[in-house]
């Protein structure tokens, strides 16, 4: 929609955003979304305050660790034998991977493990609902502690955050490719409900669309989500014994449910505040 001179309108998001304190520590806790669609504004209220007042931003990964992720992915992802896609798949994926444009199709190559092609069309429904990874809440918060000359490190490395996929079971693997293949015609939809719930703040309704799939695959939610909220529990803590103010930005996955950052610090006897 364009206003009257022309310009797009801003679409306005309050995500949620929580603070982990005691005399001399602040952690601000904000749950990002990575890939953000043009003209959306979340930089506002207490997230823009805690952007200000934090000294250093914590992400799954560092700058220099996220641009490495494409080529480590592009190692991982090969197949030691090519395997034909539609022989993956069962036959509700299967019908849904034959209505599939031809190009899609293509992109979708046999010579990738299970795990990549799942990424794969979760990327492809990102860009269906016209999202941008370029413009998604990292990219944005890398520009603006980077103009600030403020340090930014990373809770993962690039090469040990893909190898969750890559060490997945080949059981596991497969069904979390035909899940996603089964969806892959309304996936950007999906997309699109999880973007408003999370602009709307709503924990709730972010944790029933981020976990109904892996909650079916328990070997998925216990490495993809429950492990890694535990590590980065620990780092928490461990962060709270020196003093400053730090911004940590992780997937909004990471912060909702009774295994979420904030539920977890909460439980180790931390004092936790909802910001926004």
């Amino acid at each position: 929609m364009l206003t009257a001179c022309g310009a797009p309108d801003t679409q306005q998001a309050r995500p949620a955003l929580w603070l982990v304190s005691d005399d001399d520590t602040s952690i601000y806790l904000l749950g990002t979304m990575h890939a953000l669609p043009d003209h959306m504004e979340w930089q506002t209220g207490p997230v823009r305050k805690a952007i200000a007042a934090a000294d250093m931003l914590i992400l799954e990964l560092s700058p220099p660790q996220a641009q490495q992720a494409g080529a480590i992915f592009s190692k991982l992802a090969a197949r030691t034998t090519p395997l034909a896609v539609p022989e993956r798949l069962a036959p509700a994926a299967l019908t849904q991977y034959r209505s599939l444009p031809l190009t899609q199709r293509l992109a979708l190559s046999d010579k990738l493990d299970d795990w990549a092609l799942m990424l794969i069309l979760g990327q492809k429904a990102a860009q269906d609902a016209k999202l941008s990874s370029s413009i998604g809440v990292e990219a944005r918060l890398t520009e603006a502690f980077t103009a600030a000359k403020k340090p930014i490190s990373g809770l993962e490395t690039a090469e040990s955050q893909l190898m969750i996929f890559e060490t997945l079971s080949p059981d596991t693997q497969r069904l979390l490719l035909n899940k996603a293949m089964t969806k892959a015609n309304s996936a950007s939809d999906d997309v699109l409900a999880l973007l408003a719930a999370w602009a709307k703040g709503d924990v709730i309704g972010l944790e029933r669309k981020i976990n109904e799939d892996v909650d079916e695959v328990p070997d998925a939610h216990q490495r993809l989500i429950s492990d890694r909220n535990q590590r980065w529990a620990t780092w928490t803590v461990q962060r709270m014994a020196e003093p400053g103010t730090i911004l940590l930005a992780v997937g909004a996955g990471h912060m909702v449910g009774p295994e979420g950052l904030p539920a977890l610090l909460h439980n180790r006897g931390l004092t936790v505040t909802r910001l926004q």
